[in-house]
């Protein structure tokens, strides 16, 4: 998937007003997303976005993943964007699951199960929640 298109997704499941909005709206939630996972696990995901996504995300990456639950992951995303958590919730679910639409089963299954299970909502997988 191109650059364009994937914030084209966004943007459409996001409802933004334009792609800067969408790219800023990606850009924080992948960021936060970056400090959860593991560094390799940055650089796979990376490798299967289209640029410069992958590059920002690898841009991101920490010596190694922190361990927060989906409220601070919310609250983070909501302080790089300046809103609510509430608005964060829609934003990261707006990313995430183009996320899962561009990347290989093996990589979201790979990033999911580095996750609590309440995160898989975030992805659109509600059978991976437990």
């Amino acid at each position: 998937m191109r650059y364009e298109e994937f914030l084209a997704r966004v943007r459409e499941r996001g409802e933004y007003t334009d792609q800067d909005e969408a790219a800023t709206i990606t850009e924080a939630v992948l960021g936060v997303l970056a400090q959860r996972i593991t560094p390799g696990e940055v650089d796979d995901l990376a490798s299967q976005l289209p640029s410069p996504l992958g590059q920002n995300l690898a841009d991101a990456k920490q010596q190694q993943a922190e361990s927060f639950g989906i409220e601070e992951f919310y609250r983070r995303v909501a302080e790089r964007i300046g809103a609510r958590a509430r608005t964060a919730e829609w934003d990261a679910s707006a990313v995430l699951t183009t996320v899962a639409d561009t990347v290989s089963g093996g990589e979201l299954n790979h990033i999911i199960s580095q996750l609590p299970s309440s995160y898989a909502l975030l992805f659109g997988k509600p059978d991976l929640a437990g």
